[in-house]
């Protein structure tokens, strides 16, 4: 595994998005020493099962899964995110929105998260002398949502149970934390990215619930 490289995974099915979500990556600073590349996964059965095909096509340490309408606002993610893996050699996941502790219906609405994400409401956000610092702090989560999820370690995605498009992020984090990972959301001054999340599908949602209490809080 390439300790100096990262690896941005992305399931698509929309080029527009995945167009964008690219050009966002396009000008992040790149840490010395480190390589970045992108990998869109096209026609995925499942999230999970793309994210597998992702994890087994790339060799970087560092991956980031996230979805195509996902834009990173921060050009100094990569090195903010080293920042965090950094603090403690048991976090292992890093999501910029988190649950710090599931409800027992497994309802994400029904327990408020933590973690920022950029409005319209905030303005322009100016990022030029922005930087992560470890005093800025880190909240333990029992999983973090999945529109970008940080990983420097690697475990399979529960595509067995998680054949679809939700539940399968809250799965991944309790399947890390359950292998003795930390699961954390840094603290933002300001937020880390934008997620253009204008369409919900949730015509599965409660039968992957319904797996995921199962499976998790049984």
């Amino acid at each position: 595994m390439d300790d100096k490289k990262f690896c941005f995974i992305i399931c698509t099915e929309r080029e527009i998005f995945y167009r964008e979500c690219a050009y966002y990556i396009s000008y992040l600073r790149i840490p010395d020493g480190y390589r970045a590349e992108i990998l869109p996964i096209r026609d995925a059965k499942s999230m999970a099962a793309g994210y597998n095909l992702g994890m087994g096509a790339t060799d970087a340490k560092y991956k980031i899964y996230l979805h195509q309408d996902c834009f990173i606002l921060n050009p100094n993610f990569l090195n903010d995110l080293l920042t965090v893996f950094s603090m403690d050699e048991r976090i292992a996941m890093v999501g910029m929105q988190g649950v710090q502790r599931i409800s027992p219906d497994a309802v994400e609405w029904n327990v408020a998260p933590v973690g920022r994400l950029y409005e319209e409401s905030q303005g322009m956000a100016d990022y030029e002398s922005y930087a992560f610092q470890p005093s800025d702090g880190v909240t333990d989560c029992d999983y973090v949502r999945g529109f970008l999820i940080a990983t420097a370690q690697d475990l399979p995605w529960r595509e067995d149970l998680f054949d679809g498009w939700n539940f399968y992020d809250a799965s991944q984090g309790f399947e890390f934390r359950k292998a003795g990972w930390r699961v954390v959301v840094p603290g933002q001054r300001l937020p880390w990215c934008a997620h253009d999340e204008t369409i919900l599908n949730l015509w599965t949602y409660d039968k992957y619930r319904r797996i995921f209490i199962r499976e998790y809080l049984q």
